[in-house]
């Protein structure tokens, strides 16, 4: 295996795609369409698991549970950390070993609690991960006394945006001055074996001191409860969107997490998950409108916010790249069909000229992408073509309407 392969470069920008290979695929299987690089989730992987030697590494499924990433991910040997009944079963059905998967419920359904269970029956090495202590009564009410660890809240977040700083979310964890008083009822009743916090997604360089103090109190708290068989500080770790925007130091994050977190009796666990999907993936759109205003020129491209969200949900900057267009750049907005003023991806971008029929790339759309894709407006989800050692295949086909329509009586 090359050193290229095995580590990779730390950031993969949009112009580092071959533009003709992506217009080729568009041209075979028709746009939007999701481009996934296999090769690239390996290199991301084998990145962040060789900066911290002695911990294990989960993958953090929510990010993007497409069935190759999956089944590339396990052949990886990475444990995955499913956060919904739905992520076990998709889990499984890539390979998963059962007893390999780590359930961090939050808020969880009926439903949810009553598959794990069943899981847990034929993989007893199932870790569940509680955030409340209602959560406790509710997996002793259906006869589990397994493997479990303790989501506590250290009440400091950071992260790309609010909506994803978790670590100070109410919602997420058992409240700190509460997560002594839940280690000690956990252990009464089932196989404490952990503890685990998360302090938000999209951690960069400029957020490691934020990082770096929920690391250290979370230390704390373990050496008081401990010993244990695992201390899990989550995932976050991010990838830099803009073009100037420099890559995470994983070495530096890996180096500053060890030394906050100090000497525990418990083994490191982290979950990364966009830093692992993140930059190996985009999306393909041709473009159809071309609408001059007074302001800047108005793009029509057949890709939406139900195509991937994230600049609608978050306002998060994804870069554009024309694939096939030429001559000079000129300031345009980027949106799709869907009729609200939200589906936009740029709003006031410098882009080659886009004419109708040019293909446009929207860039890092790996994590949360096809994730949360949509059928509103009744638009068909896209297709994914996964690319690996030079071959290219179809790995999620193209919904139709019918599909749409499938379940409905």
């Amino acid at each position: 295996m090359s050193e290229q392969l095995r580590h990779g470069p730390t950031v993969r920008r949009l112009a580092d795609w071959d533009a003709d290979r992506l217009a080729d695929l568009a041209a075979e299987h028709g746009t939007p369409l999701y481009v996934t690089d296999l090769d690239r989730i390996r290199e991301n992987y084998r990145r962040i698991d060789a900066a911290f030697p002695d911990a294990e590494v989960f993958y953090a499924a929510k990010a993007n549970t497409g069935g190759a990433v999956l089944e590339t991910l396990i052949d990886e040997g990475a444990p995955i950390e499913c956060a919904a009944s739905g992520e076990i079963r998709r889990a499984m059905a890539a390979g998963a070993d059962g007893d390999r998967i780590q359930y961090t419920a939050v808020n969880p359904p009926d439903a949810d609690l009553d598959y794990a269970v069943a899981h847990w029956e034929e993989y007893p090495g199932l870790t569940v991960t509680a955030g409340a202590t209602d959560t406790l009564d509710r997996l002793a009410e259906r006869g589990y006394d397994g493997r479990l660890a303790i989501r506590v809240n250290p009440d400091i977040g950071t992260g790309h945006h609010e909506k994803v700083a978790t670590g100070k979310d109410a919602k997420f964890g058992v409240p700190w001055e509460r997560a002594a008083e839940a280690v000690a009822d956990a252990r009464e009743r089932f196989d404490l074996v952990g503890l685990h916090m998360h302090v938000g997604s999209g951690v960069l360089g400029e957020d490691l001191e934020d990082h770096r103090r929920a690391v250290e109190k979370f230390g704390r708290l373990v050496r008081e409860v401990g010993p244990l068989e695992f201390a899990d500080i989550g995932g976050g770790f991010g990838v830099p969107y803009r073009e100037d925007e420099p890559p995470l130091d994983i070495e530096e994050a890996a180096a500053v997490t060890r030394e906050a977190l100090g000497d525990v009796d418990a083994r490191l666990a982290l979950e990364p998950g966009r830093y692992v999907v993140a930059d190996a993936s985009l999306v393909v759109t041709a473009v159809n409108t071309r609408k001059p205003t007074p302001g800047r020129t108005v793009v029509g491209v057949d890709a939406s916010m139900t195509t991937m969200i994230r600049p609608a949900m978050f306002g998060s900057y994804h870069p554009i790249r024309n694939l096939t267009g030429e001559g000079e750049t000129e300031r345009v907005a980027v949106g799709g069909p869907v009729c609200t003023s939200a589906d936009n991806f740029c709003t006031d971008r410098p882009l080659t000229r886009p004419e109708r029929g040019d293909l446009l790339a929207i860039g890092n759309a790996g994590a949360y992408g096809y994730e949360l894709a949509s059928n509103f407006h009744s638009q068909p989800r896209p297709a994914d073509v996964a690319v690996e050692n030079g071959a290219a295949r179809v790995v999620r086909e193209r919904e139709s309407h019918d599909g749409i329509v499938r379940l409905e009586r």
